[in-house]
């Protein structure tokens, strides 16, 4: 009996959020043809006192059952919040609008005040825009903030509608002392296009209260981004931008960097996937680097960029202690460049506590594997030695240098056995054609480094200096993504394919001191170090004096560039 009781009682709050207001049936899949399908929600919505909230997401709704509701929705004075996305799979697209003109003409004769409404993932087109499109011209919306629509088919004539009823809504509010200041707009995935999105920029010039703009994938190019960003301009309180997957070209991102000089509130900038191209992306990195202080995130991956222009990004973040994310995985002349912020709050990836747990016992294993290495061979000696005198056989000759034993298991020891050809040893054995397998090899030799030890120094020195040179000089070396395996790997910056840093140690840090002051290194990416180590980060705090040498060094180096 009991646990029928607290059935009853999830039941019911899975319903109804009764401190909000809210009446929900989020995504429970049904299927509302006619009045006698939803006689319980309609009673449930007659009977909720002070309903501001209805969510049908996730149901699918006919003209019939959307009329039942919306008588109930009459009397509704204090309704806000309309939840309707996704709730009309299956249906035929000339039952869309009558089903959309009901629900608006209901909430207009309630005299509701909307703030929210969300009709994402119905795909009505041009028609279902006509359907809210009295709604969007009443004093229901005049208090509107939110109005989401995302993947619609609005095509550009829907586009053109919407803009209209905007227009509209807005030069009627204001004529009445309370205009319509719409905060947050999202319409991905409409086919808006030019023509639709310059209409639409007209009507956001116009409102001048946006703080979030999202239109991802809208056939948009440089004509519409254009007028966007003329429209951007004028919404001074603007956090976040997200333009993915359109077409920018040099003309719109030049546009867009120029509007974006004029708004200090930006905190989120998606240009992904939108052909930006080196110069647009140059534009954008001096907008960033002269402005922009609370910037939170940046992302102009895949916008057929050159490793320069990621460069200058790269460094034109220097400074922006808000950041947390720069995502440039871009493909420069055939090759994969990739860099990500992580944010210097955190200092590590994502899950710190379990993946320090994990990084110690990696260590531990480290350590383990390593005596356990060095206890065999003085097994393997003991063996040779009493095989020798008990059976009196030549003693075997000594096995040559291990370069990949020293390479699993660096030690300063080990390096030194190698002898005077360890260099070239080293050299020999490291891919460079794999960026990030010598950005892995460059750790592992650097972490070995000893500034005490004259000899130890000079084989650590001697080693990275013939890596790189070779690296470097071989065409196929990426060198965009050696430096960004190095920060991934140094923990500086996170990487999509979970990779764990490793434990930072002063001798890395010597070693970039000395390889950033040689011929072979590009002058770019002094820059980009410079960038990423003058951050305050924890993670290299531990490595005292040997971060600040590096750090007056990379400046240095950088002036003299």
């Amino acid at each position: 009996m009991a646990s029928d009781i607290v059935a009853q009682l999830a039941d019911s709050l899975a319903k109804t959020g009764v401190e909000d207001g809210e009446l929900s049936y989020k995504g429970q899949g049904r299927k509302l043809d006619d009045a006698q399908s939803v006689e319980e929600i309609v009673k449930e919505i007659q009977d909720f006192e002070g309903l501001q909230a209805l969510r049908l997401e996730g149901n699918t709704v006919g003209v019939e059952a959307a009329q039942a509701i919306a008588k109930a929705l009459e009397t509704k004075s204090d309704f806000k919040r309309c939840y309707w996305s996704d709730m009309f799979t299956g249906r035929l697209r000339s039952e869309i609008p009558p089903a959309l003109n009901s629900l608006g003409d209901a909430l207009m004769l309630a005299g509701a005040r909307l703030t929210v409404l969300d009709l994402s993932d119905n795909a009505f087109g041009p028609d279902g825009v006509k359907g809210i499109e009295n709604l969007l011209k009443s004093t229901a919306c005049f208090t509107l903030q939110e109005l989401r629509l995302n993947n619609c088919g609005m095509g550009i004539g829907g586009g053109k509608i919407l803009a209209a009823s905007l227009t509209h809504c807005h030069k009627k509010s204001s004529a009445e002392a309370s205009p319509l200041s719409l905060k947050v707009f999202v319409a991905g995935r409409n086919r808006l296009e030019n023509d639709g999105a310059t209409a639409l920029a007209q009507a956001f010039q116009l409102m001048g209260s946006l703080e979030e703009v999202h239109m991802p994938q809208n056939g948009i190019n440089h004509a519409g981004i254009t007028a966007l960003a003329s429209a951007m301009q004028q919404n001074k309180a603007l956090r976040i931008l997200n333009l993915n997957d359109n077409t920018f070209t040099e003309k719109g991102a030049i546009a867009m960097a120029q509007a974006l000089k004029h708004l200090a509130s930006v905190q989120v900038i998606n240009f992904g996937d939108c052909l930006v191209r080196p110069a647009g992306a140059k534009a954008i990195a001096e907008t960033v680097s002269e402005g922009l202080p609370i910037l939170k995130e940046l992302n102009l991956s895949y916008g057929e960029i050159t490793e320069e222009a990621a460069l200058a990004v790269a460094q034109s973040v220097k400074g922006k202690d808000k950041l947390e994310k720069l995502d440039l995985n871009v493909l420069v002349a055939h090759e994969p460049c990739f860099f990500m912020f992580s944010s210097d709050d955190e200092g590590e990836p994502e899950d710190d506590e379990d993946e320090d747990e994990d990084d110690d016992e990696e260590d531990l294993e480290d350590v383990d594997e390593e005596e356990l290495e060095e206890e065999e061979e003085e097994e393997e000696e003991e063996e040779e030695e009493h095989s020798t005198s008990k059976f009196s056989t030549p003693v075997s000759a000594p096995r040559p240098p291990d370069v990949s034993s020293f390479l699993s298991f660096p030690s300063p020891d080990k390096l030194l056995k190698l002898g005077a050809n360890r260099a070239l040893l080293i050299e020999q054995q490291v891919d460079v054609s794999d960026a990030p397998k010598t950005a892995e090899a460059f750790l592992k030799i650097a972490s070995v480094y000893k500034e005490e030890n004259r000899d130890v120094k000079n084989a650590v020195l001697d080693s990275i200096d013939a890596l790189l040179r070779k690296a470097y000089s071989t065409p196929s070396f990426q060198g965009c993504s050696f430096v960004s395996s190095l920060l991934v790997l140094l923990g500086l910056i996170k990487s999509e394919d979970k990779v764990k840093p490793v434990l930072v140690v002063p001798g890395h840090l010597h070693a970039l001191e000395h390889v950033v002051q040689q011929d072979y290194f590009p002058e770019q990416s002094v820059a980009v170090l410079e960038a990423f180590m003058s951050r305050n980060n924890k993670i290299l705090e531990s490595c005292g004096n040997a971060r600040i040498t590096l750090q007056t060094t990379l400046q240095r180096v950088k002036s003299e560039s």
